[in-house]
């Protein structure tokens, strides 16, 4: 996302032709989108992404465990 944001920046400051911006390469302007799919290339067959949604699902589960188990009137295993 990061790049992505900082391609669009450059992209917008090459465009309006601000600063020393205007007199930069395209390549280097437009070198954040490449690594940004080659970001999300990595991260998709890693499986990184799957992992970071599968941890945050087990937190949102075990969160909801505590709660029940505090309604109850239970205290959490350890």
């Amino acid at each position: 996302m990061y790049f992505l944001l900082l391609g669009l920046a450059t992209l917008t400051l090459k465009a309006i032709g601000w600063g020393p911006v205007a007199a930069w390469d395209w390549w280097v302007v437009l070198a954040p989108f490449a690594l940004a799919v080659a970001w999300w290339t990595w991260t998709d067959a890693s499986g990184y992404t799957k992992r970071r949604e599968m941890d945050k699902l087990e937190k949102r589960k075990q969160t909801r465990l505590d709660r029940q188990r505090e309604d109850m009137g239970l205290k959490r295993r350890k």
